[in-house]
């Protein structure tokens, strides 16, 4: 939708920059969900780095040695050996370049009931060390305002990205199995190659139709003023069309219920019901003249 829009406001229109402009705002994604699972390893670095001071102070004072527990949770150690995420970082920025907001995060970790409670438990199978990084990733790196700010400042590609890659970093936490030590298999970039074709496609099509499917909207908006309508609107009317007429196996009410979402993130307070009206009025007339063959429910 984004790169759409910059598409008809920077002049150039230019298709195939569009597209690798497309294609690299896709892979920038899949560099932020590495970084997400870096950073679950970095902070139990930290964590190494304190429990190391702790217990020469310890050593020192001639005081009770500090729990290891969490610096060796089976879980953090098995992500920090992967192969594939060591592939990755290996020419990535790393967060030890940020040794501030490491600290922080960690302290933000150290502080939580999760981590006392996890620290207190005589449990101690992986199964537990897994659990606990799954629930102090939900509870302190899905929602945190720094570390939305920081992904911001290292990428303008991660402002509005976070949100689903925080589902792929948990959904991979959850997988994780102890067996596969090293090898465990992160998510990949693509599912398939469908999957990797599908945001090229709708994007050719959205561009390659324009004038068709703006006519679409012109016909259907007779008893609304499509003159007065906000241009972000068009924009995503546009792509949701082309999503309707380019995929098949999409249902009609799964492609409209999806823009409006992005109406109500995007768009002006009234876009979203105006654009459900008026994508459901395109559909019907689609699928009445037979350009569209897709089932859609009885108007209630």
């Amino acid at each position: 939708m984004q790169l759409t829009y910059a598409y008809y406001q920077n002049g150039s229109k230019n298709i195939e920059t569009a597209e690798k402009e497309l294609m690299f705002s896709l892979s920038k994604a899949y560099d932020m969900y590495n970084c997400l699972l870096a950073l679950i390893v970095a902070v139990t670095k930290e964590a190494r780095r304190h429990l190391e001071v702790a217990q020469q102070r310890a050593r020192r004072e001639g005081t009770a040695m500090p729990s290891e527990k969490f610096v060796f949770n089976r879980f953090a150690l098995q992500l920090e050996n992967n192969k594939m995420l060591n592939e990755f970082m290996d020419t990535h920025t790393k967060w030890e370049d940020d040794p501030e907001f490491l600290k922080k995060i960690y302290n933000q970790v150290v502080d939580s009931q999760i981590y006392k409670d996890y620290m207190d438990d005589a449990t101690d199978d992986y199964a537990s060390d897994r659990e606990v990084w799954r629930k102090l990733y939900r509870a302190l790196i899905q929602d945190n305002a720094d570390l939305d700010s920081l992904l911001e400042e290292q990428s303008i590609y991660w402002n509005d990205d976070k949100e689903i890659v925080d589902t792929f970093v948990l959904k991979t936490i959850k997988r994780f199995e102890e067996k596969n030590k090293a090898s465990q298999e992160l998510l990949p970039e693509y599912s398939s190659e469908d999957d990797k074709d599908f945001a090229r496609r709708l994007f050719r099509s959205t561009i390659m139709n324009a004038e068709e499917y703006q006519h679409y909207m012109s016909e259907a908006s007779r008893n609304w003023d499509f003159s007065r309508l906000a241009y972000m609107d068009i924009v995503i009317m546009q792509i949701a069309i082309a999503e309707m007429l380019t995929f098949p196996s999409i249902p009609v009410s799964v492609t409209i219920n999806e823009y409006v979402e992005l109406a109500k993130l995007y768009s002006t307070p009234n876009s979203s019901g105006y654009i459900n009206g008026m994508l459901d009025s395109i559909a019907r007339h689609l699928v009445d003249s037979g350009r569209l063959l897709k089932h859609m429910e009885e108007r209630r």
